[in-house]
């Protein structure tokens, strides 16, 4: 493995060479240790830290001021992975609120890049981030900020109209500068559409194996779930049947780099 950092023209490099991209989300210097030495190429400091480990319901009462207290722990540790830090609910309802919270993230956190949720509503946020210079990562489908507004976590873009709506979102995101797409909880055949459709790299978490590359929480592939909860379709458990953290970890990138995570049963059509 290069000892070169990883950057946005390296994933796009990636992209162009047919290679699967590793990313998992990392909240604290501990794990981002161990998902380094593994290969994980992209730590995504993301607001899922609000149900991980504060024990909220949902990712709505995210401070941006959590968000780079734990960006700031993996930072301090980094030293090749691309660091990605999730802009919290609400903290970019315009763009110059998004400039104010991105440049806390980047400045006091350490982000390298930053993350949004929605689509064509989004452009000038995205077009005033990077017009700046900050790196920005969109995300299209299952937003689960709007859990409220879409009536629960649910696959998004099943619908013709839907799915034409997800991908016109992904090329206008595109067009205002992001350098990064997640999609989260679509059919897989759209997914490939998308990616195929756009030179930035996508990556899916719940969005089939025709993408760029793959992200899951990190608790959810160590089956760290709540007493009596059901892990999501998309999610695997890699430490069954492994003695450590390590290994599981090395297991979830070999399985990304080598397609065969994920498989077709954790996706949707």
């Amino acid at each position: 493995m290069s000892d070169q950092p990883i950057t946005v023209s390296t994933l796009a490099e990636l992209k162009s060479k047919g290679e699967p991209i590793a990313c998992l989300t990392c909240y604290d210097a501990g794990f981002a240790r161990v998902l380094e030495a593994a290969g994980v190429e992209v730590l995504l400091v993301g607001d899922s830290l609000g149900n991980v480990l504060q024990g909220h319901d949902s990712t709505l009462p995210v401070r941006v001021a959590d968000m780079v207290y734990h960006a700031a722990c993996v930072a301090r540790v980094r030293r090749r992975a691309l660091l990605v830090v999730d802009l919290p609910f609400l903290s970019y309802s315009s763009p110059e609120r998004a400039l104010d919270a991105a440049a806390q993230l980047v400045q006091e956190g350490g982000a390298q890049m930053v993350k949004l949720e929605g689509g064509a509503e989004q452009v000038a946020t995205v077009r005033r981030l990077t017009g700046q210079g900050v790196a920005v990562c969109a995300h299209l489908g299952l937003l689960p900020q709007s859990v409220h507004r879409l009536g629960g976590y649910r696959v998004q873009g099943r619908t013709a109209e839907a799915a034409a709506a997800i991908q016109r979102d992904a090329l206008a995101l595109e067009a205002a500068g992001a350098g990064l797409l997640v999609l989260e909880c679509v059919p897989g055949a759209l997914a490939g559409e998308i990616r195929r459709a756009l030179r930035i790299p996508v990556i899916g978490i719940g969005a089939g194996a025709d993408c760029d590359g793959q992200v899951l929480v990190l608790y959810d592939l160590l089956g760290i779930t709540p007493l009596g909860a059901q892990p999501p379709r998309f999610v695997k458990n890699f430490l069954t049947g492994r003695d450590s953290i390590r290994t599981a970890v090395g297991a979830y990138v070999d399985e990304v780099k080598n397609r065969r995570f994920p498989a077709a049963e954790h996706g949707f059509s």
